[in-house]
């Protein structure tokens, strides 16, 4: 696994983080930046990033919206000080506040802000339904037991602004229960994405965009990122060409 992944605009150094970059990361910055873009024009003044790791979508989150003010929240301790070195060696310092401590806890802030856009890649394994890794703050930070997505929910209904959006990324094995834990809080679908690696596979993950009232019809969508014969499709060019992205991130 590679120290660190450039960017055209950024360098993410990875050497002390428990997740590294990959596709994820770049599937949500990208898909997030595109579906703001291409939905009604709101302002976007504040960005919130849960659960940052290495500041990745941050700091793409920074590049895609030059006017906004992005909070990054990281819970562990030696993730948020690689996203705050990475945060201090891009063009986009000013922009990008790195913030330790849970959720939950920043939820009770009396200085919490409401946020235009929510981004999160948040803990996607139940332990009861996977597998433990050896590397503890790999676990931790892949498994719901720090964040649940009943507290997720909470946390974002609690600071998301009357107009915003929330967008997250899941396997799609556990998309529905993410869904059906997002209309108990209170948030309404309004895009659904279902991605493959390769055309003609089984989707591995799936893109959801929340608000609190129904915008629009029900976006539902399938796309692919590489063509039968190991091309990137125009869906995955479009969607990061803003962004340098390492070839051994594609596969």
């Amino acid at each position: 696994m590679k120290d660190k992944f450039a960017f055209q605009h950024f360098t993410i150094r990875q050497d002390h983080c428990a997740m590294k970059v990959g596709t994820d990361g770049v599937l949500l910055g990208g898909w997030s930046a595109m579906t703001v873009s291409n939905a009604e024009p709101q302002p976007i003044y504040r960005i919130l990033d849960i659960g940052t790791g290495t500041g990745l979508i941050a700091l793409m989150m920074a590049q895609s919206f030059p006017s906004s003010k992005v909070d990054a929240l990281e819970i562990d301790p030696d993730a948020c000080s690689q996203a705050i070195d990475n945060v201090k060696h891009s063009p986009f310092f000013s922009q990008v506040n790195v913030i330790e401590g849970s959720l939950q806890s920043f939820c009770l802030s009396e200085t919490s802000p409401f946020y235009d856009l929510i981004v999160s890649n948040p803990p996607f394994f139940a332990y009861d339904h996977s597998l433990k890794s050896p590397d503890e703050k790999r676990d931790k930070a892949r498994h719901t037991s720090t964040l649940s997505y009943k507290e997720l929910f909470m946390g974002v209904k609690l600071l998301l602004a009357p107009h915003g959006l929330f967008c997250a990324i899941i396997p799609s094995e556990v998309s529905e229960n993410f869904i059906t834990e997002g209309y108990f809080s209170g948030l309404v679908l309004n895009r659904k994405c279902m991605v493959r690696t390769v055309e003609g596979k089984t989707p591995k993950r799936c893109l959801l965009a929340f608000s609190r009232q129904r915008k629009s019809p029900l976006e539902d969508t399938v796309e692919n990122m590489m063509t039968r014969d190991g091309h990137p499709t125009e869906w995955w060019s479009r969607l990061t060409r803003d962004f340098y992205l390492d070839s051994s991130m594609t596969k």
